[in-house]
């Protein structure tokens, strides 16, 4: 809080009497951090391109930011992730990016004439997210990846299966072999 005293040429009391406490201050740069993540995925998926192209735009925004803000994202996002009440902050941001690509799986399998219930959309928005997370925790961590690579790896790891599911293939365990006779 000195420093951002300093910096901005007021009182700490000032900073403090702008800004609240320093979890609120911590608070309102994720809200801002989130906003800025949304709005740059949200700005690229044009809901007139076939499914695969807009998880592909979708991708590479989301890898591109987090290639151009990886210091902020392994900050925020990590600092969020274990301590209160970034936690819970932070678990909100990851439902409403949640809600938004289940809305968007929804989209491209009614677009294939298919209705899937509300539970394995959510599931899979769900698992895109965490691995989605996942790789830009890697990524920020490794200053030579490309944001470019890493959302094709995502999108080849992803779409391929994703595919599949939007022709209504899915996937089932074998049934158990049957027990030998003694």
């Amino acid at each position: 809080m000195d420093e951002i005293a300093e910096l901005s040429g007021v009182s700490k009391p000032m900073v403090y009497a702008y800004l609240g406490t320093k979890d609120e201050l911590f608070v309102a740069c994720l809200n801002r951090e989130a906003g800025r993540l949304l709005e740059s995925v949200a700005g690229v998926i044009d809901p007139t391109l076939p499914p695969d192209q807009q998880l592909w735009r979708g991708l590479r925004a989301f890898f591109a930011y987090v290639g151009a803000h990886r210091d902020g994202w392994a900050v925020l996002y990590r600092q969020a992730r274990s301590s209160e009440p970034f936690a819970t902050e932070l678990a909100l941001m990851r439902r409403r990016m949640v809600d938004v690509i289940a809305e968007k799986l929804a989209a491209a399998l009614e677009a294939e004439g298919r209705k899937v219930g509300e539970d394995e959309l959510v599931t899979m928005a769900f698992a895109l997210v965490g691995a989605g997370e996942s790789l830009a925790d890697r990524l920020a961590d490794s200053p030579d990846e490309d944001p470019e690579r890493t959302a094709t790896r995502m999108m080849n790891a992803v779409w391929l299966g994703a595919g599949q599911l939007l022709h209504g293939e899915k996937w089932r365990p074998a049934p158990p072999a049957p027990e030998a006779a003694p």
